[in-house]
């Protein structure tokens, strides 16, 4: 290792073996710089808010008094059945969703309509969880005249309506809501385990076959010890950290009268607290922060550095075999499966409101009475026009800091490494009903409180650790070559991270897709931090499920509208925000 002046720029240049051959680590000051904002925002907004939290967990107006909050918190009514069900969606909800999305997966690749399988289960993907629990409201209601499912549901087991089990009854509430989830989250799996299958190397699995190996041997010796082990792990975690923020689904799909019997610690903490510092709210707070982090780390130790799969060569694709008939069948089954929803929400919305309001959707033709109230009313635009400007604003910003800090940690090796690809991960993962108070506080003395400044700020602090992650890993792939000549070619550091950065493109969009797409179906940031006069379509949504029957065409229309932009963004960028992930994702 030598050190030298470089371009008027302290350079240590690392060239001690292959995993960081050709570094160019930037100058102490430097790096600071470039550290400075990320460091401010995830410092003032993330970490000593989690401080604060936990500060508040065991004192009461600064006096110590131990465990007495958590003893009150546990012993309140209906507390361990809430913990319970927390646990239930945190195991079964990403068991279900990994086994689906690899079983789909591989049904897609082998299927000749696969491309149009695959384009089906993404969509859902995409749409905010407001419009995701309309949509199974809508779905499941308990009148037969508008509940389709009620309705299959009474004709399947002969009975009569009013003696079937209401999906969003108290018995089964749970469930219903775990398969709305199940049904937004396949689709990322899929393309998760798709990206994986893709990359299995062909001699490997030739080899298997040449030994005289079954379908079984294949799966077993070819794909899952090297492969889908560690991405399967990778599919749990991520499944995993989303059950845990189930508030927005939670708080559309389910009934006023049921929501206790729904509620997982998403939703009892705002209960508990709302946007402020209670000491029983903080210390359910630190119990879910506690085991969501317990989580997402155990998930690291199966990932560690041996996921995302390698770069794939230019070797000839493996040929699947051809596909058979049940496998074919899944397929197809899983599209109309997956396509149901969506046009239970797009037939309510093409229908009269007094008439979706009162009859069933299929007993009359659709219309645009719905969509010209909603288009016509004060409200919409306003909102939709903010919701815009919002998400790409914050999502520039989060780019701007994620870029300056990705660069000087993407060189970091050994345990710093470990140690800040381990903290950005915990970052990643923290609620924001868990630091909901503490932050209002920090934006109180930053007069940014209860104002549009103050919400993108908290968008920005909350995208920041998850872009921080992918791109430094990007940049800590990239081959030797590009990195010296960028280092060459750039006078100051800012040109070398622009030419770093130009060889990042597909990450950076990654990014960029998933942070706008983020904070434009955002519910419970807006809920905890907007201002009267700036209310997010997230919010504008959930506020129109108040008068849900009465209202449902107009919502279903909303809905729609609200769903467009996001869906178009995702699906059209879906390649690439797979392989950018690929290209940088969790280490």
């Amino acid at each position: 290792m030598s050190r030298g002046p470089l371009l008027g720029e302290l350079a240590v240049l690392d060239d001690v073996g292959p995993p960081r051959r050709g570094r160019a680590y930037p100058a102490a000051g430097a790096s600071w710089v470039l550290l400075a904002p990320a460091v401010l925002l995830l410092g003032g907004l993330l970490a000593w808010p989690v401080l604060r939290t936990l500060q508040a967990s065991v004192t009461t107006d600064g006096r110590w008094v131990g465990a007495e909050h958590y003893r009150a918190a546990l012993a309140a009514p209906g507390t361990a059945a809430t913990v319970g069900r927390t646990v239930l969606w945190a195991l079964v909800v990403p068991s279900v969703v990994t086994v689906l999305g690899y079983l789909l997966a591989a049904a897609s690749r082998r299927s000749q309509e696969g491309r149009l399988v695959r384009l089906i289960l993404v969509v859902p993907t995409a749409l905010p969880l407001v419009v995701t629990g309309v949509t199974f409201r809508l779905l499941y209601d308990p009148d037969p005249q508008r509940g389709l499912a009620t309705l299959l549901l009474a004709r399947v087991t002969g009975r009569a309506p009013e003696q079937v089990p209401q999906l969003l009854g108290p018995e089964l509430v749970t469930v219903a809501l775990m398969s709305a989830f199940v049904w937004a989250w396949v689709g990322l799996a899929m393309l998760v385990f798709r990206a994986a299958l893709d990359t299995v190397p062909t001699g490997l699995v030739d080899a298997v076959r040449a030994f005289g190996g079954s379908r079984r041997d294949v799966l077993w010796d070819a794909q899952w010890r090297p492969l889908l082990l560690r991405t399967v792990a990778v599919v749990f975690a991520l499944v995993a950290v989303g059950t845990s923020r189930t508030f927005d689904l939670i708080l559309v799909m389910t009934p006023g009268s049921v929501r206790d019997e729904a509620a997982v610690l998403a939703l009892r903490v705002w209960q508990t607290s709302a946007a402020t510092t209670t000491g029983e709210g903080a210390a359910l707070g630190v119990i879910w922060l506690v085991a969501v982090a317990a989580g997402i780390l155990v998930a690291a130790l199966f990932v560690r550095q041996a996921w995302p799969p390698p770069r794939r060569s230019a070797a000839v694709a493996p040929v699947a075999p051809p596909p058979r008939r049940l496998v074919r069948l899944l397929a197809a089954g899983a599209a109309v499966a997956w396509l149901l929803p969506l046009g239970v929400l797009v037939a309510t919305s093409l229908q009269d409101p007094v008439h979706a309001a009162t009859e069933s959707w299929w007993s009359s033709p659709p219309d645009l009475d719905s969509y010209r109230a909603v288009l016509t009313g004060a409200e919409l635009w306003p909102s939709l026009g903010f919701t815009l400007v919002l998400a790409t604003l914050v999502t520039a910003a989060v780019l701007g800091v994620a870029l300056l800090a990705a660069y000087p940690l993407a060189w970091l090796t050994g345990p710093a490494a470990q140690v800040t690809g381990l903290a950005l991960m915990v970052a990643v993962v923290v609620p924001v009903q868990v630091i909901a108070g503490p932050v209002n506080e920090v934006l109180g003395v930053a007069l940014s409180s209860g104002t549009a400044r103050g919400l993108a700020l908290v968008h920005v602090a909350l995208g920041v650790p998850f872009a921080v992650l992918v791109l430094r890993n990007a940049f800590a792939d990239l081959p030797a070559e590009q990195v010296r000549a960028a280092r060459v070619g750039g006078r100051h550091w800012w040109g070398t991270l622009r030419r770093l950065a130009r060889h990042n493109r597909t990450p950076l969009l990654a990014v960029a897709v998933l942070e706008f797409v983020q904070v434009w179906n955002d519910l419970a940031v807006g809920l905890l931090f907007s201002s009267p006069d700036a209310t997010p379509l997230g919010l504008f949504l959930a506020g129109q499920t108040r008068g849900f029957v009465a209202g449902s065409g107009t919502l279903a229309a909303g809905s729609v509208l609200a769903s467009i932009l996001p869906v178009l963004v995702f699906v059209l960028a879906r390649r690439q925000v797979v392989a950018g992930l690929v290209a940088g994702g969790v280490r």
